[in-house]
């Protein structure tokens, strides 16, 4: 059995998984642990200072400084998606015993909450089991929560993170991209696989067969409930981070072209024949189900999916790709040796280019 307890983007969430023979048994633990935690001090400290050590690692971790830097970079410091998840030193030190018990009271109500589940039972035998231990969970008034829009760029712009004397360069390139609520799912998807979402596609071809700067490059549309972020992104031989950067720019310029017919139709097969294996297990079952209550999805979104996938046409690829992947809008974001990179970077003339910390934040150079 196992049983965790996690927080995202749009959702916090307590799994279980168990036996149907230990359901019963297994199933009260699980409310306990919903319904009546106590956030032992002992126990809140531990964590805290576990996360306060992981921050200071992660200081030294250039993948990871990048992807805050550009969170930060692209929203801003005051939109709740240019904030890290795992929060700040400063942020960390913040919270209290006190802070976590309100956030609970607040949001964990059963008039925000779903239930889903997955396994060798009847939905009869799920609601008889799941009334009796939660049949006293108390409603309450949950504030609405809203993500502002995020702040516009209107032109690309390069953002330099100095580790001095890194081997390596850590790329991030994007910009804000869509909710998952888009209309455009499906073309996005497809395009994106063309682009860099797979191992044979156009930037992990590029950057690691071909050149070898890398030993993978590949690109994203993290889709939120909000708008969230698409990015480009690879770990690249350091001495070779400007010749990475005209790659990538080449690739996010050359998938705004029509795409071929044949590249177009290996995008499509992979995507649907890569369905099933997300449907092996009752844990992977249950995690696909979740979007469907969390964005307000069709509950037979996956009985249409092969088909919709289907249905992507060059001219769809080729619009959103000219819609949402715009090289004169970007955000570029570097981490690496400054002294050995920064003037051949320069030299690429991609966008003004600018000093920042490791928070992303701008830095004052002499």
């Amino acid at each position: 059995m196992t049983l965790e307890t996690a927080g995202g983007w749009d959702a916090s969430r307590v799994t279980l998984h168990t036996p149907t023979a230990q359901l019963d048994s297994a199933l009260a633990l699980f409310a306990d642990v919903a319904l009546r935690p106590t956030f032992p001090q002992r126990e809140f400290d531990r964590v805290k200072r576990d996360r306060l050590t992981d921050l200071i690692q992660l200081k030294d971790r250039a993948p990871d400084i990048a992807d805050r830097a550009f969170a930060a970079v692209l929203y801003g410091e005051r939109h709740a998606y240019g904030r890290p998840l795992e929060g700040t030193e400063t942020s960390v030190r913040l919270v209290g015993r006190g802070d976590v018990q309100r956030f609970y009271r607040t949001y964990y109500r059963p008039n925000n909450a779903t239930l889903v589940a997955v396994g060798d039972v009847t939905p009869d035998d799920v609601e008889r089991r799941v009334r009796a231990l939660f049949g006293a969970w108390q409603r309450g008034t949950v504030p609405a929560t809203t993500v502002e829009a995020a702040p516009g760029r209107g032109k690309t712009a390069v953002y330099l993170v100095d580790k001095a004397g890194a081997p390596q360069t850590s790329v991030r390139i994007g910009v804000v991209g869509v909710p998952r609520a888009t209309d455009d799912y499906f073309p996005l998807v497809v395009m994106n696989t063309i682009l860099g979402g797979a191992f044979t596609s156009r930037l992990n071809q590029n950057l690691r067969e071909t050149h070898g700067y890398t030993y993978g490059a590949f690109s994203s549309f993290d889709m939120r409930r909000a708008a969230g972020p698409f990015v480009a992104r690879a770990e690249v031989t350091g001495a070779k981070t400007d010749s990475s950067l005209t790659e990538f720019m080449k690739e996010l310029r050359g998938i705004r072209d029509t795409v071929p017919a044949a590249e177009l139709e290996k995008a499509k097969r992979y995507l649907q024949l890569q369905l099933p294996a997300r449907f092996e297990t009752t844990g992977q079952i249950a995690r696909q189900l979740v979007p469907l209550v969390l964005y307000g999805l069709p509950l037979d979104f996956y009985n249409g999916y092969v088909q919709r996938v289907e249905q992507v046409t060059q001219e769809d690829v080729q619009r959103v790709a000219q819609r949402y992947v715009n090289p004169g809008d970007l955000a570029i974001v570097i981490v690496g040796d400054r002294k050995s990179i920064e003037a051949p970077v320069r030299a690429l003339g991609l966008g003004e280019l600018s000093i920042r910390d490791m928070a992303g934040m701008p830095v004052a150079v002499p």
